[in-house]
């Protein structure tokens, strides 16, 4: 029988983990915004999340079940990507705006923008030269552009 998760419960800290043993519900990136999500944690506990009045929102690290003995995580599994490093303001202007133009999600890790792997894409920036590299990474945290961002970027290298 699958536990029914409504509601995030927090957000991990270790000092919170008491004895508890840390269980963890692996997620792909484009999992992360489901509203209903069928899942068995690796520990083999089967979960269903429904999250129907909240913001589906899932972050590494939110916990999603507890009881005496455990503790269930959110994990996003790393993903092949492609990882660009802009040199300054208009190439990553033109860099947003033709991912943009392809609807793919854009993820800002710092001062490197990240996209899941597409091999077309890939293709294409390597032949306009804007020199991608192909890396595992997680992808987390997609830029939404109706909201201001939360952290300040710079492009400018010294």
């Amino acid at each position: 029988m699958s536990i029914l998760v409504q509601e995030k419960l927090g957000s991990f800290k270790e000092e919170a983990r008491g004895n508890l043993e840390l269980d963890y519900l692996e997620v792909e990136w484009f999992e992360t915004h489901k509203r209903i999500l069928h899942k068995m944690t690796r520990g083999g506990i089967p979960l269903t999340l429904r999250f129907l009045d909240q913001d589906p929102e899932l972050r590494e690290g939110d916990i999603l079940f507890i009881d005496s003995d455990r503790m269930v995580l959110v994990e996003i599994i790393p993903c092949k990507s492609i990882v660009l490093s802009p040199l300054h303001l208009a190439e990553a202007s033109a860099l947003c705006y033709e991912i943009g133009n392809r609807h793919l999600p854009l993820f800002i890790e710092g001062t490197q923008l990240v996209v899941p792997y597409e091999a077309p894409l890939f293709q294409w920036l390597h032949a306009t030269g804007f020199k991608p590299v192909i890396e595992e990474r997680k992808l987390q945290d997609p830029l939404k552009t109706t909201v201001l961002p939360h952290v300040k970027f710079s492009f400018d290298r010294q």
